[in-house]
């Protein structure tokens, strides 16, 4: 893998709705692209998932970006390597900062399967030619919140999800389940409750969820596990998972029974492989959860989905989800429930240079 170069852009794009939950509203997309070019002219790609703001995990565009020039990318320069899951231990001699070498990894993931002639899907480990499509419905309206699910439904998405907290729980999931008695419906509360809350936690049994999401603290897996033993429906962890120790500890105290996977949060795709792994291995349920993305990470997303392990549908959507005109060609689109895993090489999507010039507010290019 002699690199020839890496290009960094910081982009911007509106989404086409504000996407609400009780942490606040995202309007605008503040994003990383990188792209990687070898000796040979071929070009691998990779995007930062990090918010403009701290308001999902500590990491922001700028300090990313901070980490990619001044540390991850001179570590790279420095100790060449001959696969992309080396750099998984290469980055280890740096603290955290996950969505930063996740940016970086991922772009040298899709590099190397480019460089061998296959597709990312299965260079990881893929079975799958195409992986189920859910989607989320973040609006504290439940009429627009119903609305939203028919349009979804219509469009096929196989399961949907909805942000909750105590300002917006059981009134607002009495109303969609009455709607829609046999739908597949999700609760993500990002960490709005406490141990305190319990009782209302458990009011949330009677509509049959598929899980529920992350209903306490951001870094816990404890009280979780206290948790999982006074409710029926299952919990999902997805903040408290940021590397395959934290699946580790979780299944291991019976924190959650099914796990959310986020390249861009755990580091890349290697450790989210290695959690994948485990938890198949375990037989707890995982499905490959989504950061308001641009296209690339979405292309990383479903190459990862098609591992045999990822049997719940993912927050794998249609680029016109979220944005006007996406920065891969062609975009992903939902078909009668489903997105084709590409069996072109590497990610399988091209980049649109033009568009990607445009939502452009800055950019370095970094000779090796």
């Amino acid at each position: 893998m002699k690199i020839r170069s890496i290009e960094l852009h910081v982009m911007e794009m509106p989404l086409k709705d504000p996407f609400l939950t009780h942490l606040g509203a995202v309007t605008v997309r503040e994003g990383i692209i990188i792209k990687i070019t070898n000796s040979d002219g071929i070009s691998g790609y990779g995007e930062g998932v990090a918010f403009s703001t701290p308001w999902y995990t500590e990491e922001t565009v700028k300090t990313c970006l901070h980490m990619l020039t001044d540390f991850l990318i001179p570590l790279l320069q420095k100790n060449p390597i001959d696969h992309p899951a080396q750099a998984s231990n290469l980055f280890s001699s740096l603290r955290r900062n996950n969505m930063a070498k996740a940016a970086l990894e991922t772009a040298l993931w899709d590099l190397y399967a480019k460089s061998q002639a296959q597709p990312l899907s299965r260079t990881l480990g893929g079975t799958r030619s195409a992986v189920a499509a859910g989607v989320v419905v973040a609006t504290d309206s439940t009429t627009k919140a119903i609305r939203q699910i028919d349009q979804y439904l219509i469009e096929g998405y196989q399961r949907i999800k909805v942000k909750i907290s105590p300002k917006l729980d059981y009134a607002f999931l009495a109303e969609i389940r009455r709607s829609y008695p046999d739908l597949p419906i999700m609760a993500d509360a990002n960490s709005a409750y406490s141990l305190k809350d319990i009782e209302r936690i458990k009011a949330l049994d009677d509509f049959n969820l598929l899980m529920i999401e992350q209903p306490l603290g951001y870094d816990d897996i404890l009280e979780h596990a206290l948790l999982q033993k006074e409710i029926k429906t299952p919990i999902c962890l997805d903040e408290s998972i940021n590397s395959y120790d934290d699946a580790r500890k979780a299944i291991e105290f019976g924190s959650c029974k099914v796990i959310n996977i986020k390249v861009g949060k755990i580091g890349g795709l290697y450790e989210a492989k290695r959690i994948h792994d485990y938890c198949f291995e375990k037989g707890i349920p995982v499905w490959c959860g989504g950061m308001i993305e641009f296209g690339i990470s979405r292309a990383h997303n479903i190459s990862l989905a098609s591992l045999p392990g990822f049997s719940i549908p993912g927050d794998i959507s249609s680029s016109n989800r979220f944005w006007e005109d996406d920065i891969i060609t062609p975009e992903v689109t939902v078909q009668n429930g489903f997105v084709t895993v590409p069996s072109g090489p590497g990610i399988g999507y091209q980049i649109n240079e033009k568009r990607l010039q445009e939502v452009s507010k800055w950019k370095e290019t970094i000779v090796f």
